[in-house]
């Protein structure tokens, strides 16, 4: 999917605010800190919908709180993994959506969603990919006892946190730490670093070659 160069990509217009869908299952504390950086205009984006599989999400009473349109599409309400895949790319793009950002989104991406939005999807995971990517990014790494962890942008391909990597941020951890500490320390940094990937993405200045990312200048 990455063999060659592409286009810098992004919005056609600096001006532009880039269209936005945030995938959610829990918290949302990303989508906060996305939401955060929009209203103090260091993020040049606007969020056209919230999208959760879980109605008990509270990401969802953030949405709420910043007049951001959602809904909630529960698995349990559809056939098969297809059909809420449908229903989930229709929702997408009748919201004129323009990049997809997962945000604790607790469901396997397919095939048919990457094919929708081809390399317009992002996420963010609790480790230095490729180190300890799926669930509990942080207690792996306490438990293997790394020196240092962090967290990572990536691009969504078909695999588990395989994607190109577009940003990282590296988190020392410390001799006493539990998975929960370090889970917080890493949390800082990821909010950091979302924005700033989704801003370079909105800027025209990522292109991918292979496994690499190039941000332009």
């Amino acid at each position: 999917m990455y063999a060659g160069l592409i286009p810098f990509i992004g919005v056609k217009k600096m001006s532009d605010l880039l269209k936005l869908g945030v995938l959610i299952s829990g918290n949302g504390s990303n989508m906060q800190s996305i939401i955060d950086h929009i209203e103090n205009g260091s993020l040049k984006a606007v969020i056209k919908i919230v999208i959760s599989n879980n109605p008990e999400a509270y990401g969802i009473s953030r949405a709420k709180k910043h007049n951001i349109p959602f809904i909630v599409l529960k698995s349990n309400d559809f056939k098969n993994k297809e059909d809420f895949d449908v229903k989930l790319i229709k929702s997408l793009k009748d919201n004129g959506v323009e990049l997809v950002i997962l945000a604790g989104f607790m469901r396997i991406i397919s095939p048919t969603f990457l094919k929708a939005f081809p390399q317009k999807i992002l996420n963010i995971h609790p480790a230095l990919l490729p180190s300890f990517p799926g669930l509990h990014g942080q207690r792996q790494a306490v438990e293997y006892g790394v020196k240092v962890s962090g967290c990572t942008v990536h691009f969504v391909d078909e695999g588990v946190d395989t994607g190109p990597i577009i940003i990282q941020s590296a988190v020392p951890v410390l001799d006493d730490d539990t998975e929960e500490t370090l889970a917080a320390r890493i949390l800082k940094e990821e909010h950091k670093i979302y924005p700033r990937a989704i801003q370079l993405f909105a800027d025209g200045k990522l292109s991918v070659k292979g496994r690499k990312v190039f941000i332009k200048n």
